[in-house]
């Protein structure tokens, strides 16, 4: 499919609206703005329904203070439908999930939740949404705050390493493999130099 069906929208942090109650939080917030009710759409259908993974823990603390991207099919013959999905947490983050931690770190945002319906996979739209947040990163660089200088850090699942190395992510030895809902993840690095 052309990508003129696709349309991408980006959501800036939502704030407490998205849990005003504290958490544990519904993934479906009453009073949450649309984009952010159409990525959680998104996220509970890979990762609840397709993974498995708890339903609990899918709307987290990071909700309220990352960015949000998400792709909208508009190629269709009824109204324009959410595919594909991404948030950035801006810094500052707690240790690695194998506790690593280096209090010199250099400050990174975190490249997550990334979903694609299964239907709408391999038509590259994580890098499609991975790049347009990427550019308005370079761009945003002051909204984003806490010392940050292009360094993006993602904890990717295994089955997907190949994919972010073809983005230019690296993986890094040093934060180990981890579980998390079942699933063997690792962190790997990208430095946004050369950002399409």
């Amino acid at each position: 499919m052309p990508q003129s069906d696709y349309r991408v929208a980006m959501l800036p942090p939502p704030g407490n609206i998205v849990a005003p109650r504290g958490f544990p939080a519904d993934p479906r917030p009453a009073g949450a703005p649309q984009l952010f009710l159409d990525a959680m759409d998104v996220r509970l259908k890979v990762f609840c329904d397709e993974q498995k993974c708890a339903l609990e823990p899918e709307l987290d603390e990071d909700d309220p203070r990352s960015v949000h991207w998400v792709v909208y099919y508009t190629g269709g013959p009824g109204p324009e439908q959410p595919v594909s999905v991404i948030r950035i947490v801006p810094p500052p983050h707690g240790p690695h999930p194998n506790g690593f931690h280096d209090p010199h770190e250099e400050p990174y945002v975190k490249l997550g939740r990334v979903a694609t319906m299964p239907e709408f996979r391999r038509r590259g739209l994580t890098r499609m949404l991975s790049e347009a947040a990427f550019r308005w990163l370079v761009a945003n660089r002051e909204q984003v705050g806490g010392g940050w200088k292009d360094l993006v850090l993602t904890h990717a699942q295994v089955d997907v390493e190949k994919m972010y190395g073809r983005m230019g992510f690296v993986t890094d030895d040093k934060l180990g493999r981890w579980d998390e809902e079942g699933i063997e993840h690792l962190g790997m690095w990208k430095r946004l130099d050369a950002v399409p």
